[in-house]
């Protein structure tokens, strides 16, 4: 992510660390936070296509997976994925 991440990027980013984030199997992908839609789809989609959160597990198109942070999207946080767990 070669600029400065935005205060909402972050925050999502944020939520999804916390766990209870969720996201269907597509390519745009919809992006849930404990069970509500993410009121920003398309910062959602970005991080997704940006490789900063991707899902957990494979899953049927339309299905809802959990979704996890990439190394990627532990360093725009400013941790490693050593410090999460």
């Amino acid at each position: 992510m070669g600029t400065v991440p935005t205060h909402r990027v972050l925050a999502i980013l944020r939520a999804v660390a916390s766990g209870g984030a969720e996201m269907t199997c597509s390519c745009e992908p919809d992006l849930f936070i404990d069970g509500l839609a993410c009121c920003d789809q398309a910062t959602a989609r970005f991080l997704a296509h940006s490789g900063l959160i991707q899902a957990s597990r494979p899953g049927a198109i339309g299905q809802r997976v959990p979704v996890r942070l990439t190394a990627a999207g532990h360093a725009a946080l400013g941790r490693s994925p050593l410090e999460a767990a």
